[in-house]
């Protein structure tokens, strides 16, 4: 399961690995960061209306010094405009066929790989649903952190956190703000994902995305490419990572307070 932050094309070796995660996976998104300096031209070329976006507030869990990250564990719980809270623990790189029964049967994981230019990663992600209170009170310290976890994310937690690190010993790092915008641009004719995160000093990440089932993930990803690449959009820049950044982030902040 490599990663590569670099724009260099996957090698052969590489390419093997991610056909045989796709045999397993219940799904692949195709993401691409877009650099700072184009992120105007790319919401104008792309005929993105920011006042179709949907409003979210995420907030991550971790210890100052990122054990969690470490492990390759996020916990996270994010607020939605218009609908209730929700919350996830996510296990990263994974191998789907390594995964219990128990938790690859359950109907609240999903098994994913993320590929961008030059780099991917297969993820499981044991999801829950909240009412719209959930994350707010945790924030405000009148409930637990693992008020927003349901008993199998409890336990898929346990089985894969630190020794000694419980889900109420974490620092809630957040929140950052962030716009969604989902929608199908003029001559593509598939549902393109477009999400900017604002970090607190000023700085921002625009991601677009889009899914595609594993078996057409290769056709999905030729077609992505021709047509933001059509659109003017930069495919060579160098990618970042929305969680990575954010919890660095926060990380330094905790530790500086």
């Amino acid at each position: 399961m490599t990663v590569d932050r670099g724009t260099r094309a996957l090698t052969d070796e590489q390419l093997t690995e991610v056909l045989e995660l796709t045999k397993d996976a219940d799904s692949v998104e195709l993401k691409l960061t877009v650099p700072d300096s184009q992120l105007r031209s790319t919401v104008q070329s792309l005929g993105m209306d920011p006042l179709d976006a949907q409003i979210r507030q995420v907030f991550f869990f971790d210890t100052p010094d990122l054990k969690l990250d470490a492990h390759g564990l996020v916990v996270r719980g994010r607020r939605v405009q218009g609908r209730g809270d929700d919350s996830v623990i996510k296990l990263r790189p994974v191998k789907p066929a390594d995964l219990p029964d128990e938790y690859r049967k359950s109907p609240a994981m999903v098994v994913e790989i993320d590929a961008m230019p030059g780099g991917y990663v297969c993820s499981a992600t044991m999801k829950a649903k909240l009412d719209a209170t959930a994350v707010k009170a945790v924030h405000l310290g009148e409930k637990p952190v693992r008020s927003l976890f349901s008993k199998q994310q409890r336990a898929f937690y346990t089985a894969h956190a630190p020794q000694g690190v419980d889900l109420d010993s974490l620092t809630v790092l957040g929140p950052l703000t962030v716009l969604k915008l989902s929608y199908t641009p003029k001559g593509f004719g598939r549902k393109l994902v477009a999400e900017l995160w604002f970090y607190p000093d000023a700085t921002r990440i625009l991601e677009l995305s889009t899914k595609a089932l594993p078996g057409e993930a290769f056709q999905v990803a030729t077609e992505s490419r021709l047509f933001l690449k059509k659109a003017g959009v930069d495919l060579s820049g160098e990618q970042q990572t929305k969680t990575k950044t954010a919890l660095e982030f926060f990380a330094t902040a905790a530790t500086d307070s």
